[in-house]
């Protein structure tokens, strides 16, 4: 039975709360960051997972997701967001000194653990990017030129294959069910451009790995970015028919037997 338990600081706009999944002597702490709308009490299979192989894990619900403060679903400032999981860090670092740190971002969080890998990739040893938001602008600037972002809220149908994911985030009262919000748009859209000026993320192994049935963050439009920030021995792997959810999809653990894997070459 994996114990979990309650994190809390104070983040760059207001209380973030966390939880930690615990090991008793980890071999590595685990960083997750969640993606859009949700909160990382959605990651408790993929938390499950690593604990198994030796994982101390460690993941906050960002700004305006979950338990923490600020509007739902508004993030105004994502070097901000990334400044709140390199506390989150430090916090695991202090908890278990010495012992070596890894990054898992889905969709936004594959945005955020990109840009975190820019910034804080030397002091990392790997970092797996999920479905990551990055790249193409199209979508951000195709809402952005509306004069009214439309009511159209996620349909959980784009998630997974397992339709017993969608009927969970449909339920569930810390989920965003909403439309997208205009500074959201915007901050993403800021982000997308500042990784991209950036450019190759250098001295971290990185996994990029990716749903190839995925409506939500398309293939291709990640692999834009990917050609931008990829390191010179980066790895990717696309899963065939897989939606946007690849923890939750009906290959989920082959999905984690490649993320563990890919972790553990590089210890």
């Amino acid at each position: 039975m994996v114990t979990s338990s309650e994190i809390h600081f104070a983040g760059h706009a207001g209380p973030i709360v966390g939880t930690r999944w615990d090991a008793a002597q980890p071999r590595y702490i685990a960083i997750l960051a969640h993606g859009y709308g949700e909160h990382i009490g959605r990651y408790e299979y993929v938390a499950q997972r690593l604990v198994a192989d030796g994982a101390a894990v460690y993941g906050v619900d960002h700004q305006g997701h979950g338990r923490s403060a600020g509007e739902q679903a508004v993030i105004n400032d994502f070097d901000g967001v990334v400044d709140d999981l390199h506390q989150a860090e430090a916090l695991a670092r202090s908890e278990h000194p010495q012992v070596p740190v890894v990054l898992i971002g889905h969709s936004m969080g594959g945005l955020i653990a990109a840009r975190y890998a820019q910034r804080f990739g030397a002091d990392l040893m790997a970092v797996v990017l999920s479905g990551p938001l990055i790249g193409s602008r199209a979508m951000t600037q195709g809402l952005l030129a509306l004069d009214e972002i439309p009511d159209v809220p996620i349909d959980p149908a784009v998630l997974s294959r397992d339709t017993a994911i969608g009927a969970a985030y449909q339920s569930d009262p810390l989920v965003w069910h909403g439309p997208f919000k205009r500074p959201m748009v915007e901050a993403i859209d800021a982000m997308l451009v500042k990784i991209n000026d950036t450019g190759q993320i250098k001295d971290v192994p990185v996994l990029w790995i990716h749903g190839g049935a995925d409506q939500l963050v398309p293939y291709a439009n990640s692999a834009e970015g990917w050609a931008v920030i990829a390191p010179a021995d980066a790895q990717q792997k696309k899963y065939p028919g897989a939606r946007h959810e690849i923890f939750n999809e009906t290959n989920k653990d082959e999905v984690l037997d490649d993320v563990i894997a890919f972790i553990n070459s590089h210890r």
